[in-house]
C-alpha cells in the first residue's frame, strides 16, 4: 500500500450495486411485495438485468410466502407467475441443499415445479427467465431431465448469451452432476468459440476450472495429484489469456448486471495463475467490488481477496 492511500476492504454485495434490487429485497424481509411489479416491470427487455433480479428476488422469497401473496392478490401479473416459479425452483435446491440429496424435494414437488415454470413460459412468451428456471431444476431430476435439450433451444431462442442459464447448463453437465469434466470443458469451449468479442461469457472458461476444483477437493483432499498447480498449467493459463483476450481487450466498458460476479471469476484466475499485471487491472477497475464466489472456496472470502490484493499490488 502507497503511503496516503486507503487500504483495500472488499465489498459483498449480492445485488452487485443495484439499488432497486436491495430495496425490493428489504421490502420482502418486512413481508411487502407491493414494489415487486414496478421492479420487474421497470426493468424491462434487458434480459440480463431481469434474470439477475429474479433468480436474486425467488432467493429472498424462497422463505416466506411473498411470491404467492403477489400471485394472490395479481393472478393475471405474468410477473408474478415467473416470481413464483423460480421462488419454487429454489426452494426444492434448499430442501436438496439441506438433506444433502438431490431427490430430497421429492418427484410430484420437482413435477410440480416444473408445471409451474411452463405455465409462466406460457404467461410471458417472449421471457427467458422461465427457461432459466427450468435448466436450473433439470439438475436435481436423477440423470437429468428428458426435456433439458429442447429447454435450452427455448432460451436460446429468447436470450442466446443469457449468463445465468450458460452457467446452469454447465454445471448440468459437470461431474458433480450429469456429465464428467470433460463434457463440461467442452461445453464451455464450444460457447467460447461460437460467442462475440467482448462477450462476458468467455469466462465460462474459469467457471469450469473451477467446478473442477471444487469436485476434485471435495472428493480426493486437497493433497489432490497436480491440485497445487490447477490454475497455473499451461492450458489454465491459456485458458485465462484466451478470455482476457476474447472478453476484456475487446469490453465497451458498459457494465451489464452481471458483470462484476464474472470479473471476479477471472480476478481469482489472474490472481492464482500469476498474470500480476492482469490481476492489477482488474482490481482497479472493481475498486472494492468482490462476490463471495469465487474466493469463498479458498477460505473466508474478504481475507483471501485482500491476501491476494496485497500480492498482486507489491509485485506490479
Amino acid at each position: 500500500m502507497t503511503p496516503g492511500s486507503k487500504p483495500f476492504t472488499p465489498e459483498f454485495d449480492a445485488t452487485l450495486r443495484d439499488r432497486d434490487l436491495a430495496k425490493a429485497r428489504q421490502d420482502i424481509a418486512i413481508g411487502r411485495w407491493q414494489g415487486l411489479p414496478e421492479l420487474l416491470h421497470s426493468t424491462g427487455r434487458d434480459w440480463d438485468r431481469r434474470t439477475h433480479r429474479v433468480r436474486l428476488l425467488a432467493q429472498s422469497t424462497a422463505g416466506t410466502t411473498i411470491a404467492e401473496e403477489w400471485y394472490t392478490a395479481r393472478p393475471g401479473d405474468p410477473d408474478a407467475l415467473v416470481l413464483r416459479a423460480d421462488t419454487e425452483v429454489l426452494r426444492c435446491f434448499n430442501l436438496a441443499v439441506a438433506a444433502g440429496d438431490p431427490g430430497a424435494a421429492g418427484q410430484d414437488r420437482l413435477d410440480m415445479a416444473v408445471r409451474t415454470c411452463l405455465r409462466a413460459a406460457d404467461a410471458h412468451p417472449y421471457d427467458p427467465v422461465p427457461w432459466v428456471s427450468l435448466l436450473t431444476i433439470a439438475r436435481l431430476y436423477p440423470g437429468g431431465h428428458r426435456q433439458f435439450n429442447h429447454w435450452w433451444k427455448e432460451l436460446k431462442l429468447r436470450h442466446q448469451d443469457n449468463r445465468e442459464a450458460h452457467n446452469q447448463a454447465l454445471r448440468h453437465v459437470s461431474a458433480r452432476w450429469h456429465g464428467t469434466h470433460g463434457t463440461m470443458y467442452d461445453f464451455a469451449r464450444d460457447v467460447v468459440d461460437s460467442t462475440a468479442p467482448g462477450s462476458p461469457l468467455a469466462v465460462l472458461l474459469q467457471v469450469a476450472r473451477l467446478e473442477e476444483y471444487r469436485y476434485r477437493l471435495e472428493r480426493e483432499g486437497d493433497m489432490a495429484l497436480f491440485l497445487r498447480r490447477h490454475w497455473n498449467t499451461d492450458v489454465a493459463l491459456a485458458d485465462t489469456r484466451r478470455t482476457w483476450d476474447t472478453w476484456v481487450v475487446n469490453w465497451d466498458g458498459i457494465y451489464r448486471a452481471q458483470d462484476v460476479a464474472d470479473f471476479n471469476y477471472l480476478l481469482h484466475a489472474t490472481c492464482a495463475g500469476g498474470l500480476y499485471s492482469e490481476a492489477a487491472y482488474l482490481f482497479k477497475l472493481l475498486a472494492d467490488q468482490a462476490t463471495a464466489v469465487p474466493w469463498s472456496y479458498f477460505g473466508d472470502p474478504a481475507t483471501v481477496i485482500a491476501k491476494w490484493h496485497r500480492t498482486v499490488m507489491r509485485s506490479t
